[in-house]
């Protein structure tokens, strides 16, 4: 079980990308488990840096509510000052990518990690909403790669953990492009909010309660 556990150990590192964050902690998890937050640190991962103003004017918040959180998350180690610019003082993300599955040992950080993930789900949910209210489907170049898709199926445990690497890699393509060098001419931002988890109100294949 030790060796296990060891797997799921808060890990920091360098990558071609970017400095890499991996944590189940939920100590660390709990300073991000409040929707403020969760908008404060998507804007900052939006704009690349941003000050205490910016992102209260992007969040519909006043700058010192944001200043209050903005603070949580530095001593998370989530976010950290950029470089002042003048009177301007900015805050940037630490990490380029954040990996924050839960230790599947440890009741808390499930806990926590659901909350994390129940208000990214709103967040992306209210985004998504926002983006069909005021652009509809598009026009006819962009039409046919815009979609809104839900699926129901049957899977073992297994079968679902496969499907849910080959959701998180689908973007694998797209990697470095961060790098306005790296665009191809008339790319666009793109944004892809997945879900994916099984149904525990009904009972599983061969469960007594199972009919068929």
């Amino acid at each position: 079980m030790a060796a296990e556990q060891d797997d799921f150990e808060t890990l920091d590192v360098e990558t071609d990308e970017g400095r890499s964050l991996r944590t189940g902690d939920p100590a660390l998890l709990r300073a991000l488990a409040h929707p403020l937050r969760v908008e404060i640190l998507s804007v900052i991962d939006e704009l690349g840096e941003a000050t205490a103003t910016q992102i209260a004017e992007k969040v519909g918040e006043s700058p010192s509510n944001c200043s209050f959180h903005l603070r949580t998350l530095a001593k998370a180690g989530f976010i950290e000052r950029g470089e002042a610019r003048g009177t301007s003082k900015p805050w940037k993300a630490v990490h380029s990518s954040r990996d924050l599955r839960p230790n599947p040992h440890d009741p808390a950080s499930i806990r926590t990690s659901s909350t994390i993930a129940a208000l990214y789900v709103q967040h992306e949910a209210n985004r998504v909403v926002d983006f069909l209210t005021r652009h509809g489907l598009g026009d006819k170049e962009w039409l046919p790669g815009i979609t809104v898709n839900s699926s129901t199926f049957w899977a073992t445990p297994e079968e679902l953990t496969e499907v849910a690497e080959e959701i998180a890699h689908i973007a694998d393509r797209f990697r470095g492009r961060k790098d306005p060098k790296k665009r191809p001419p008339r790319s666009r931002k793109a944004q892809m909010f997945a879900t994916l988890n099984p149904d525990f109100d009904l009972p599983a294949t061969g469960e007594a309660s199972d009919e068929g």
